[in-house]
């Protein structure tokens, strides 16, 4: 019967029926100082945790961190379904035929060139090389300037395709991975899809 009891009490025992904090009573502390009654307003203080950390101000609710926003170039572009950054200068020689316009000038239809270079950038520059020294100005210069240069280029070639074979050679280390690769739904981009369907299809009548 005493252990029985024992569990009870044990059972009964808890954060929840146990007086803590001032929150719990509501608001009988401003009740007993409204209605002068100093001994209830003692009791109920004598009657709460000692340990400060009980008390209700360190009970507020914790906000979740918020992870910070990618404003990033890339991120916004992508958000806002815009067309990547124009290239500084080509990267094959196929894209040479993007400048082919001589047509669209002709017809003078130029508010479509704006529109395909607004929709496609099309590259800033024919090259984006720092090093590039111009046919005509290379020329012109000493026999040992011309070797110098030749010499310099080789070497820059000969290190680019070593970079390259340590690439493909430590690439080709890691094979024993399975093929088959985790499934991901880009929920964004499904609605994006769907909205644009909307906006193209035609009006019911």
């Amino acid at each position: 019967m005493i252990k029985n009891c024992a569990g009870h009490l044990a059972t009964d025992f808890s954060s929840t029926n146990v007086l803590l904090h001032e929150l719990q009573l509501g608001e009988q502390l401003n009740e007993s100082v409204e209605q002068t009654r100093r001994a209830d307003f003692s009791l109920m203080l004598a009657m709460l945790a000692e340990d400060v950390r009980e008390q209700s101000q360190f009970l507020l609710p914790k906000t979740k961190e918020v992870t910070p926003a990618d404003l990033s170039t890339v991120a916004l572009r992508k958000q806002f379904n815009l067309p990547d950054e124009a290239a500084l200068a080509l990267t094959t020689l196929d894209d040479v035929n993007q400048f082919n316009q001589a047509h669209t000038i002709v017809g003078n239809d130029l508010a479509n060139i704006h529109l395909t270079n607004a929709m496609m950038p099309k590259p800033l520059a024919f090259r984006d090389d720092k090093k590039h020294i111009e046919s005509q100005v290379l020329e012109n210069t000493s026999l040992f300037t011309q070797l110098k240069h030749k010499q310099a280029a080789e070497l820059s070639r000969a290190h680019n395709n070593q970079l390259q074979e340590e690439q493909l050679n430590s690439a080709t280390i890691e094979t024993d991975k399975p093929l088959s690769q985790s499934l991901n739904f880009n929920a964004k981009a499904w609605l994006d899809g769907i909205q644009q369907s909307l906006v193209k299809a035609p009006l019911l009548n």
